[in-house]
């Protein structure tokens, strides 16, 4: 299907949510020439928008519902699940207006914004022209692709469960641990909005895959891409090459698997992978060394929202000041033993203490600073009385931030202002 080929005038859609991926769907419909729109966001008032968005539903061809709302939760989850089948995603439209463009699509619990950044630096360092957006950055419909570029695509599991036409050259996934089953319900809902980048691959397209489980449904499944295993050892011989911190930590480990299987496939040779890598510098909030004092380095892990994302942070580094709390994921559980001899203090901050006091209690030293900002004051006076050790300050919360701040972007950055407040007046 391709809906450039069709009369814009008699394709009718809907569009729920406006927030940046309903605005910029908005958007590019009517770039396109398609002016039978109709729009409702739960934070709209007016009553005969909201009675006239609901019968429009049903003569609607396409409802596209931003990733952010939950069907099961939604104040309108009758009418949708009704129409359920007519429901797609900007993913979806992008595939449907582009059904040519070379696109590579990464998923995963963890890591995901980070490999497609580093994909997207050894592109452009190989002169291979290269776009990235989706979940990170711009949204998919945001980007201009006059040149027919490759397209690099961070999905989320929320974005893949209402997707229907999704269909990559190269898709991989990274990842599997417990996470957003608030949202999905169960951990096989989760997984299967995973797997969905491979069910419209043809026999010319790549899976990537390092996860026996997830191979055995990849081949359970029957798609019909070639399936790439995605070997540690491959990686392994060519890191001590790279002189890059960043990425030679074990939190990126797994990232540069997907990294170097992926380049191989286009060719890009290896030493021009490992000179390509020597300058990249890391996202912020993920593993972001940010400021360093003598033998102290503070880290922002702030986009650690579990604890497996947190946990490759405290297998990284030694001698960790900890400032962990916030909102527990469902289902998430804090397995300190096998880090536990890596952490000096833990500082728990929101408004779930109990949970995290329960893991913690009689593993580690740890105090309940409640703030951000009592945590800082705290680990402050705590490193003046340790001398001749080099210490780590991390923020990694192993959970999400809404109990106290909008995002994690929020909850990083006052971590840093803070920081750096504090540094002035202690060094």
């Amino acid at each position: 299907m391709n809906l450039l080929k069709m009369n814009s005038s008699i394709v009718n859609f809907c569009i729920y949510g406006l927030g940046s991926t309903g605005k910029s769907a908005a958007k590019f419909l009517k770039s396109k020439n398609f002016n039978n729109i109709m729009i409702w966001d739960d934070k709209m008032r007016a009553k005969k928008g909201k009675k006239k968005f609901l019968k429009y539903l049903d003569s609607s061809d396409y409802i596209i519902v931003s990733p952010g709302i939950n069907l099961k939760k939604s104040k309108l989850k009758n009418k949708l699940y009704r129409n359920k089948h007519k429901i797609i995603t900007d993913l979806d439209l992008f595939y449907l207006f582009y059904p040519n463009i070379r696109s590579i699509v990464i998923t995963g619990t963890n890591g995901k914004s980070t490999t497609c950044k580093i994909l997207e630096h050894v592109f452009k360092k190989n002169r291979i022209d290269v776009k990235l957006g989706g979940n990170i950055g711009k949204p998919i419909l945001d980007l201009r692709l006059n040149n027919r570029p490759v397209v690099i695509i961070e999905a989320s599991s929320f974005q893949l469960a209402y997707s229907k036409y999704i269909k990559p050259n190269y898709a991989a996934i990274l990842n599997i641990t417990k996470d957003h089953l608030d949202w999905h319900g169960t951990m096989k809902e989760y997984i299967n909005s995973k797997l969905k980048i491979f069910s419209n691959q043809s026999t010319d397209d790549y899976a990537f895959l390092n996860n026996q489980n997830l191979i055995k449904k990849f081949k359970k499944n029957n798609y019909k891409s070639k399936l790439k295993y995605v070997s540690k050892k491959k990686y392994k011989n060519l890191q001590k090459k790279i002189k890059n911190n960043y990425l030679n930590s074990k939190a990126n480990n797994e990232n540069m698997n997907y990294i170097y299987e992926i380049s191989k496939i286009f060719n890009i040779k290896t030493k021009n992978v490992t000179k390509s890598l020597t300058n990249f510098k890391g996202l912020n909030h993920r593993h972001e060394i940010f400021y360093k004092n003598h033998n102290k380095t503070f880290i922002n892990d702030s986009k650690a929202t579990s604890f497996k994302s947190s946990k490759f942070a405290l297998e990284s580094n030694k001698n960790i000041f900890w400032i962990t709390g916030g909102l527990p994921k469902l289902g998430d559980k804090i397995e300190i033993n096998e880090v536990k001899k890596n952490i000096l203090k833990a500082y728990i901050i929101g408004k779930n203490t109990k949970y995290f006091k329960r893991y913690l209690n009689g593993n580690i030293n740890f105090e309940v600073s409640n703030s951000m900002k009592n945590a800082v004051i705290s680990i402050f006076k705590d490193i003046k009385k340790i001398k001749d050790k080099n210490l780590n300050i991390l923020l990694s919360p192993a959970s999400a931030s809404y109990d106290q701040y909008k995002n994690f972007e929020e909850r990083g950055n006052k971590f840093k202002k803070l920081i750096l407040k504090y540094a002035r007046k202690n060094f």
